[in-house]
């Protein structure tokens, strides 16, 4: 099993079997024969890069509501996080941003990680109902494909769950099609939940320290932010950083589950040949 495509583009380099999609989806067929999955896959691929910029361009009049409601408003972003990004509305990142934005790192981050956990949680069970046993009657007709659901879901929990975490650490791991993956494909439940938890918090903890950056500016969104010399040469500072520890995060993730893969035992390595 591996992350559903549309997913994303693979490092140049240490690009693992674990993350090729088999069957093709890039071909209209693949998306047709998943039947309802195939079309939440495709929304889910398109809702959460418009409606997180709508966020990002809406973030002042968003974080301003809060800031003035803050214990009513902390309760809703940690559940407002659940439900958009469990139900493939909106992207992680936006609304980690917006964590930072309004309540800083401290109580930002956690707050962060426990929505996305809990819309983790979400996505799971919206795939698990709507993709049924179509996926994987799919996957059966592909011996690498199989090979590889096998590897993830039949392996025992610590290697799920290591495996789990590695598929989500590259910030190019979209969210709610890996939901759609690993709920169609069987993962169980719990190394799931903690494999999101612990592969995501390293981008996660970038994403919310630059939204507290951000509002330690002054600035009353992003228009001000970007408008201000200071501002804007710290934004342009801080995407860099990003980019390079994303690079590095991308990497790191691409060669240890290489590793995994090769660490195979031989009975499935061979299921995999076949």
């Amino acid at each position: 099993m591996s992350e559903t495509p549309p997913t994303e583009a693979h490092a140049a380099e240490g690009s693992s079997p674990l993350s090729e999609p088999q069957p093709d989806w890039t071909q209209l067929s693949s998306y047709k024969e998943a039947g309802p999955a195939g079309v939440l896959a495709i929304l889910w691929a398109v809702l959460p890069g418009v409606l997180g910029i709508t966020l990002l361009v809406q973030l002042g009049p968003v974080a301003e509501w809060m800031e003035a409601h803050p214990s009513l408003g902390l309760v809703l972003y940690t559940f407002a996080f659940a439900a958009t990004a469990g139900l493939g509305l909106l992207p992680t990142y936006a609304q980690a941003f917006l964590g930072g934005w309004v309540f800083g790192m401290a109580v930002g981050l956690p707050a962060a990680l426990f929505g996305f956990t809990l819309a983790a949680a979400v996505g799971y069970g919206v795939a698990k109902w709507i993709s049924g046993e179509r996926v994987r009657r799919m996957i059966a007709k592909h011996a690498q494909a199989q090979a590889i659901r096998d590897d993830l879901v039949g392996s025992g929990f610590g290697r799920t769950l290591l495996v789990v975490s590695l598929l989500r650490v590259p910030p190019t791991s979209p969210f709610s099609l890996t939901n759609l993956a690993m709920a169609a494909t069987g993962v169980s439940l719990w190394p799931y939940l903690m494999g999101t938890t612990l592969g995501m918090a390293p981008r996660t903890v970038v994403y919310v320290a630059m939204g507290a950056a951000g509002s330690a500016s002054g600035a009353e969104d992003l228009g001000e932010l970007l408008s201000d010399g200071q501002g804007k040469w710290m934004a342009i500072v801080g995407v860099v950083l990003m980019l390079v520890v994303f690079q590095i995060l991308q990497r790191m993730a691409a060669r240890a589950l290489e590793r995994v893969r090769v660490e195979l035992p031989a009975g499935e390595a061979s299921a995999e040949s076949r």
